[in-house]
């Protein structure tokens, strides 16, 4: 199960990559497409949050457009050989 941080209420657009950036912001960045050029894009921050990262949590943002955390899956189980 996902917690969430911070209540942000992004409203996201259709074409647009949302994800939080180094400083703990929710940014975006257009998505890339076919017959565009490759490269970096621009990202623009969206709105400031300021979330201090943790190690071991996978940060998102949701469909309410909230910034959540979710405890990383580590070491899975081995298939047994028959």
């Amino acid at each position: 199960m996902a917690e969430v941080i911070a209540k942000v209420g992004v409203k996201k657009q259709k074409g647009w990559l949302y994800f939080l950036d180094k400083a703990g912001n929710v940014a975006r960045a257009l998505m890339s497409r076919a017959g565009r050029k490759k490269g970096k894009t621009k990202k623009e921050v969206v709105a400031k949050v300021g979330v201090k990262k943790q190690g071991g949590y996978l940060y998102f943002i949701d469909g309410k457009g909230n910034v959540c955390r979710a405890k990383m899956a580590r070491g899975r189980a081995k298939k047994k050989k028959r």
